[in-house]
């Protein structure tokens, strides 16, 4: 894969190298999304390798920041080393290889990922990646405070100590199979100019679907207690929560928000809507914001696009809204808008003659 000349990377923030010697600096972007004054050395392992200055860069590292996801390409032709300067980071990254292997070392253990495997890690003082020649990644970053945040909604208490991912990811099978799924969508969203990424709605949904399935696919600190764990289930969260998603469906809510409105924790909410909607929370706000822009489609007039009502509740792809909304409507979106036009209209043309003059 040759990210350098991938052209969807315009929507990124871009840093090349041409010489091997621009590698000994400090690069201090992963964490200026979040005004941090983190530095982070590139350095080649092997000095051996130097050589003049290339035609082409040896080392592009391509960020893009929205919501609470900063997601990044890295490519680098040379075997590098990375070490972090500073207090440990705010920031939890997931690392998946697309070439080459890398290897983390961190508080006296080691773990190497592959095209297999990823890695889980808090850049932290004293550790270190280590990355292999010819060496392709992408990495996606959340805010530690926001995945700890979400954990004690789910456990419904505070945390007595911090979370802690266990480093290494086996992509093999079970939700850690779906997390790299979703960790993929996520990269491939944030290359595109209209994708998820520049729609507040549908981003914060995506972060808290992507936060869950960390949660419960990684293994941590509070795996087994999340296993565990149990709700009470009490219709009244929801129809409180069904109520708030429709009054703000077409804000950029979290679930923390839905809960938060409903009166009871993350876990909770999602446990009573497993059992009496047989479905996530998730999914349910998902069938409401169609039930939203089925409403102001049937009202519309023409007056806005299909694309403008869709993108107005986070959904960003007009294709798989058409077809969402077909499975749950039978009709597509502009049947819908076409039938109420006729309709209304019909209903204007057989008002009396006097009252079509006012």
């Amino acid at each position: 894969m040759a990210v350098t000349s991938d052209p969807v990377l315009t929507m990124f923030n871009i840093v090349r190298a041409k010489a091997l010697e621009d590698l000994s600096g400090k690069i201090c972007v992963v964490e200026r999304a979040t005004q941090s004054n983190r530095t982070y050395t590139y350095q080649l392992q092997d000095r051996a390798l130097w050589r003049p200055r290339s035609e082409q860069p040896i080392f592009t590292l391509a960020t893009r920041g929205a919501g609470s996801i900063l997601a990044s390409f890295v490519e680098s032709s040379f075997s590098t080393e990375v070490t972090v300067d500073g207090d440990e980071g705010s920031l939890y990254c997931f690392t998946t290889m697309l070439a080459g292997h890398a290897t983390l070392e961190q508080k006296g253990s080691s773990t190497t990922a592959t095209k297999q495997s990823g890695l889980a890690w808090r850049p932290s003082p004293g550790g270190r990646l280590l990355f292999s020649d010819d060496n392709v990644r992408t990495n996606v970053f959340l805010k530690v405070a926001d995945i700890e945040r979400v954990l004690e909604q789910m456990l419904d208490e505070g945390l007595r100590r911090p979370l802690i991912f266990e480093p290494g990811l086996d992509w093999g099978s079970g939700l850690t199979a779906s997390l790299k799924s979703l960790l993929d969508f996520v990269t491939s969203e944030f290359q595109r100019r209209d994708g998820i990424a520049s729609s507040p709605v549908a981003l914060a949904s995506l972060t808290d679907a992507l936060i869950s399935l960390l949660l419960r696919g990684a293994a941590h600190n509070y795996s087994d207690r999340l296993a565990d764990s149990a709700g009470n289930p009490m219709p009244a969260y929801v129809r409180r929560a069904e109520d708030f998603m429709r009054a703000h469906g077409a804000e950029p809510i979290r679930m923390s928000h839905i809960a938060a409105a409903a009166g009871c924790s993350l876990r909770t909410l999602t446990t009573v809507f497993r059992h009496f909607r047989g479905k996530t929370p998730l999914a349910v706000l998902h069938a409401v914001r169609l039930d939203l822009a089925h409403a102001d489609l049937a009202r519309s007039l023409g007056h806005a696009s299909v694309t403008t009502i869709a993108r107005r509740y986070g959904f960003t792809n007009t294709a798989r809204f058409g077809a969402a909304f077909r499975r749950r409507f039978g009709k597509t979106p502009t049947e819908i808008a076409r039938y109420a036009s006729i309709r209304i209209s019909h209903a204007h043309s057989e008002l009396p003659k006097d009252l079509n003059r006012l």
